[in-house]
């Protein structure tokens, strides 16, 4: 069974097109981490596009609004593999294992990607290592006995959110407001949110297991 409170809140999970297609994998039998790893291929092929706007400027259009639409492809395989695995009434030994590293990955490989597109791969590999940060101290608080905590300002959907913003802009504005110094300052916003939110998901399990005592 899973707890309701160790579950990501998003509220997509209940519009009716989400419960549809998750419906129609559960009727096929679809393995919920297989749609993870589909999540993280989506994830992986979201920052080769993000980087290949620096390898080919003549198609970074083209490229920037792909990168777009995998990062949302993958935050759906994300949505979806959870659906699928309690519509099923499935659970794997290495479901959690399935249900973190592939986020990982695909946080890696999309802001690495960013950061070749912004000409400083550094700061790619900051805001990876930033965003990875508020992962582990969720996970680590969670193993301590603190409650899961999501909280932002810059968990994963605000950074995909704010990444998908991005890419759509990158598209539509040519010249440097639309090319590496919009991507510059967005690296930074994450790297900045990301550890803030690590110190306040630290600040609230320490509390909560304080208060244990």
């Amino acid at each position: 069974m899973v707890n309701e409170a160790d579950r990501r809140p998003i509220a997509a999970r209940n519009l009716g097109a989400t419960q549809r297609m998750a419906a129609a994998l559960v009727a096929r039998g679809a393995s919920p981490n297989g749609i993870s790893v589909v999540g993280m291929v989506a994830g992986m092929g979201a920052g080769l596009a993000f980087a290949a706007v620096a390898w080919w400027p003549g198609a970074a259009t083209p490229l920037w609004l792909l990168g777009a639409l995998l990062v949302q492809a993958r935050l759906m395989a994300n949505l979806l593999d959870g659906m699928v695995a309690i519509g099923r009434g499935v659970a794997s030994p290495v479901g959690e294992l399935y249900n973190e590293v592939p986020d990982r990955v695909s946080d890696t490989a999309v802001l690495m990607g960013l950061g070749v597109a912004a000409g400083s791969l550094a700061l790619g590999i900051g805001a990876a290592l930033a965003a990875m940060l508020t992962a582990y101290i969720r996970t680590t608080a969670k193993a301590a006995g603190a409650p899961m905590d999501f909280a932002g300002p810059m968990a994963k959907q605000h950074r995909m959110a704010l990444t998908t913003g991005l890419a759509v802009w990158c598209a539509v504005i040519p010249g440097e407001i639309g090319g590496p110094a919009a991507v510059w300052a967005v690296l930074v916003v994450i790297t900045l949110g990301s550890v803030f939110t690590a110190w306040r998901r630290l600040a609230a399990a320490a509390a909560a297991l304080e208060a244990k005592r």
